[in-house]
């Protein structure tokens, strides 16, 4: 199947090497451009994966690591739902900057490529949207959200269409299942940002350590 050629529709798919991303998203913050763009893009990534997320996950009093929370979107979408306790990493102090005011219990600045500075089973489920994608957050990153992540706790993901089988999600995403890490609750293709004819996987999973 020939790929989309999403780079010439989305900037931030061409590039390659984590600091080219951070510089990138570090001035697609400046006077809020990166909100403004999301909202005209239609990108849905936010609001699909916290309905999937609330359909399965009943308890709302739960602490949930956003990985590579931007601005906050994915915050705003699970707070409309009466989840609370959120704790959000990303790559661009820009971007958090740019996070509402007392949506997060705490923002740390992380490169999610590395090992991540957080105690096993340390949080009750993880959110993990629109970072999947090109040049960014690679494979391995999921065996580090399954380590902070308690057993029987959610991870929910999207993985951008054009990376999946490129990056080796694919099979990774297989292992962890082999390996019972994980179980499958949901997987299917989303809208993600349909203005621009983007698709991305939606993943949910359900962690068996």
């Amino acid at each position: 199947m020939a790929q989309k050629d999403v780079g010439n529709k989305v900037p931030i798919y061409k590039l390659k090497e984590t600091k080219e991303v951070m510089d990138f998203y570090d001035e697609w913050g400046l006077d809020n451009k990166y909100d403004k763009d999301m909202v005209e893009w239609n990108y849905t990534g936010p609001k699909e994966t916290a309905e999937v997320f609330n359909k399965h996950q009943k308890e709302k009093d739960i602490n949930i690591y956003d990985a590579g929370c931007g601005t906050g979107l994915v915050g705003v979408e699970l707070k409309k739902y009466g989840f609370t306790n959120f704790f959000g990493a990303d790559l661009s102090q820009k971007l958090l900057d740019l996070v509402p005011n007392n949506l997060y219990k705490k923002l740390d600045k992380v490169d999610l490529n590395k090992p991540i500075k957080e105690k096993d089973d340390q949080y009750d489920a993880l959110m993990c949207v629109g970072t999947f994608t090109f040049g960014h957050v690679k494979p391995p990153a999921l065996d580090e959200f399954i380590r902070i992540t308690k057993n029987k706790g959610l991870i929910c993901f999207t993985i951008n269409e054009g990376i999946y089988e490129e990056y080796g999600f694919d099979k990774k995403i297989k292992q962890l299942k082999n390996e019972n890490k994980w179980k499958e609750i949901e997987f299917f293709k989303s809208d993600y940002i349909a203005s621009k004819d983007v698709n991305a996987w939606l993943g949910l999973y359900e962690v068996t350590k």
